[in-house]
């Protein structure tokens, strides 16, 4: 297929707040509530014709930017302003291939963006809304699913100036050459104040969904699982030994240990998987350790070398992923994975795919990897998308807390939640609180995600209940 050019014609922004059933605390920040913010994108093709596409994702606080100035509400502001910048840039920009639309314009939009005081992964989360929305009607508008689009190059990936580590890559070869997963293990987020047993909980939600580790394991029975760490060794240890406790009367799992940026540099993390392999309650656990997430401050996390810690284990990076070559600066280190979350971009997670495909081919063993990571993901078109692109690239695991910690549809009317769950019968199941995410035996079942036509939606959510969009106050 050639891929299709096309013009931004207008965009419409908008927002929904929700609650959470639980408090989840990670990194710096304990989340009860927050917005979500959605954007439709109205584009034309060289026919004439004009679609809509949309995409969501939440304004979250303390994540992209962790600057102890800045309010949660400074933080929302900062988001929404990118948001502004890549619009506004893009319908000045005239016609373009989807992917040229990101590429052309990624360096002038980190410089626009950097003028104002917003580090690089806030830019990213601009831009990577704008192109889901822009993809999604494109894909649309020629019937296609987010898997089909990708194997016929819908957005015309080819090696650019802005990928100088990937001159004569042949991307649409590693496109099509994409299978998507139908089925996924769902890796369920332990927060840092999340209650491992009952003893722990002074009062429940009594919501008849599972409350403590404990009640998760035996509800949803997964296999995989993503553990947070604090930063502080002692209280990370004995924190683990009590999820270990629980985890180890499975007959098998695997786990992620997610520093979140809690320690200051390689050698305290070092500490840690020191005291943790020196504590006999831990073995089991530590054997199942697949990976461990960027432990670093993202000040420090690209300064040092993390041979020593990822001679033990594998590590990612995940908030360092910033600059679009962060990949390339952290496999200088010892680095050999990097985290897929659509709120950084479509396009950065599949130029990150193909980093690990150009490396790998000229590795006796294959070690550079994607691992997919939440970002608490809301029920509808946001967890859809990032389900799609995760799918799309093969992944067999992902990081989903959305599910376990927002309530359902939250924000959302109740229609609209039954809508998707009626369009979505296999990702969805009614609850006596509503339709959720529906995880059996730990898997998700994707089919109709796969499937649907467009980014992983089969239908657009309900915008006449959603509030305008705020004009971003920031700087």
């Amino acid at each position: 297929m050639t891929a299709p050019r096309f013009r931004l014609l207008e965009t419409q922004r908008f927002e929904w707040p929700f609650r959470l059933r639980l408090p989840f605390r990670f990194g710096v920040i304990t989340v009860t509530h927050g917005r979500q913010a959605v954007i439709r994108a109205r584009i034309a093709l060289e026919d004439g014709s004009e679609h809509w596409g949309v995409a969501a994702e939440t304004l979250a606080a303390k994540w992209f930017d962790k600057d102890p100035r800045w309010s949660d509400a400074q933080n929302e502001h900062q988001l929404r302003r990118s948001l502004e910048l890549a619009s506004e840039a893009t319908l000045a920009a005239g016609a373009n291939t989807a992917f040229g639309h990101y590429a052309d314009a990624y360096a002038a939009h980190v410089a626009a963006c950097g003028a104002e005081s917003l580090n690089p992964l806030v830019a990213s989360y601009g831009r990577a809304l704008l192109d889901r929305a822009m993809l999604d009607a494109l894909l649309k508008a020629k019937g296609l699913s987010f898997a089909q689009g990708l194997r016929a190059n819908i957005g015309g990936m080819a090696p650019h100036a802005v990928l100088p580590d990937l001159p004569g890559f042949d991307f649409a070869a590693m496109l099509a050459s994409l299978t998507p997963a139908r089925r996924m293990h769902a890796r369920h987020t332990v927060g840092l104040v999340d209650p491992i047993t009952a003893a722990d909980q002074a009062e429940r939600v009594d919501d008849g969904l599972p409350e403590t580790v404990e009640e998760v394991a035996a509800t949803y029975r997964h296999t995989w699982w993503k553990l947070k760490v604090g930063g502080n060794v002692a209280a990370d240890v004995d924190r683990l030994c009590r999820i270990a406790s629980v985890l180890d009367r499975l007959r098998g799992y695997q786990v992620s240990l997610d520093g979140n940026e809690q320690y200051e540099d390689a050698e305290g993390v070092l500490a840690l998987w020191r005291a943790m392999q020196a504590e006999p309650r831990l073995a089991r656990l530590n054997a199942s350790i697949a990976f461990i997430e960027q432990p670093v401050k993202r000040a420090k996390a690209l300064d040092g070398a993390m041979g020593a810690l990822a001679a033990a284990r594998p590590v990612i990076v995940d908030e360092s992923d910033g600059p679009l070559d962060a990949f390339v600066q952290a496999k200088a280190l010892g680095y050999t994975g990097i985290s897929s979350k659509a709120c950084k971009g479509v396009w950065r997670s599949l130029v990150n795919f193909a980093r690990c495909r150009a490396w790998n081919a000229v590795e006796p063993e294959p070690r550079f990897f994607m691992s997919a990571e939440d970002l608490t993901t809301l029920a509808g078109v946001c967890v859809q998308q990032d389900l799609a692109l995760v799918s799309a690239m093969g992944l067999v695991h992902v990081e989903r807390n959305g599910h376990h910690f927002v309530d359902g549809f939250s924000g959302q009317s109740k229609a609209d939640a039954v809508r998707f769950m009626e369009a979505h019968p296999d990702l969805y199941a009614d609850t006596p609180r509503g339709p959720r995410l529906s995880i059996r035996e730990g898997v998700l079942e994707l089919g109709s995600v796969v499937d649907a036509v467009g980014l992983g939606s089969a239908l657009d959510p309900e915008f006449a209940s959603m509030d305008a969009m705020p004009a971003a106050s920031w700087p």
